[in-house]
């Protein structure tokens, strides 16, 4: 990515807050996101994640704090303003113009067409049309790049949810983003277009230089994609590491299980543990271990 060194700070959060009333969703979260990195950030619900996606990307003003890109201060700058500077977020559920062609939802990405003031096409028709060949010509790179260029004049409305998750990625290859958030890319997708999101996610940071940070609770999708991976918990940042390390963090752990249920893991390893060398078995996790606290599977990180 011209004029940005790999392993520069992209974004940075400084002592961000985020506050509804009484309730601070965002409260004093720091952390940075390198350029060129796919970055993670989990946590359970309510941890503050998708709010602070949204006051990075401008969607909501900050209660304190500043966040900087690529060391200019973008705080409380609107969508529209950092969508020109190459920052761009995408929704747990997409946002497709649904009477539209896929083709025709990526051709209208672009700001400042000719075509969008009422004098010029009257006045420069042939400028109008030679914009749009150039416009489409795009467009059909982007869907051949994310293999979806056979649903090209198909009705937006009708994809799938993990066809809309690739078209919403496509909009950001027509605007050459520099910095995307992915808010929970994994949700409502089959397991076959996951893995074709995230092979696009990756040939766009290896062969374009994007940066991404990724709101997931998939951690099999996390750990193939992701370093680092932020844990976010209560409006803070609890940790930052390799998927592995934060797989491993007491509390993390302590964060999604709660101390009772990581007390009674940690017991229950211990015993199978001894067990095991009695017997020559492998210790491992119990059936306690993919429940909460009232017996229900816990969940994904």
């Amino acid at each position: 990515m011209q004029g940005m060194k790999l392993g520069s700070d992209m974004i940075q959060v400084h002592d961000l807050h985020r506050h509804f009333g009484g309730f601070r969703a965002v409260d004093g979260a720091s952390l940075t996101i390198e350029t060129g990195s796919i970055t993670g950030l989990i946590g359970p619900n309510g941890a503050g994640k998708s709010t602070l996606f949204n006051v990075i990307a401008g969607v909501l003003k900050p209660t304190a704090g500043r966040v900087t890109m690529a060391g200019e201060d973008i705080t409380g700058l609107p969508p529209h303003e950092l969508f020109h500077k190459g920052l761009l977020r995408t929704f747990q559920l997409a946002h497709e113009f649904s009477s539209m062609t896929v083709r025709e939802n990526l051709m209208m990405v672009p700001g400042g067409q000719c075509g969008e003031t009422l004098l010029n096409t009257w006045l420069r028709r042939g400028r109008i049309r030679e914009e749009e060949r150039a416009l489409r010509r795009k467009a059909d790179e982007v869907l051949e790049f994310l293999t979806i260029s056979h649903v090209a004049d198909e009705k937006a409305g009708n994809l799938s949810g993990g066809q809309k998750k690739l078209l919403e990625l496509g909009r950001t290859m027509m605007v050459d983003a520099k910095v995307v958030f992915l808010d929970e890319v994994g949700a409502g997708v089959n397991r076959t277009l996951l893995g074709t999101i995230g092979d696009a996610i990756v040939r766009l940071n290896k062969e374009r230089g994007y940066t991404f940070c990724v709101i997931e609770h998939d951690m099999d999708f996390i750990g193939r994609l992701c370093d680092p991976v932020i844990v976010m918990a209560a409006g803070k940042v609890l940790a930052e590491g390799s998927a592995d390390s934060i797989m491993k963090n007491e509390a993390v752990i302590e964060a999604y299980l709660g101390t009772g249920l990581k007390n009674k893991v940690a017991a229950e390893l211990a015993e199978e543990s001894a067990f095991g060398e009695s017997h020559g078995a492998q210790p491992g996790l119990g059936a306690e271990a993919g429940q909460g606290g009232d017996g229900k599977p816990a969940g994904d990180l």
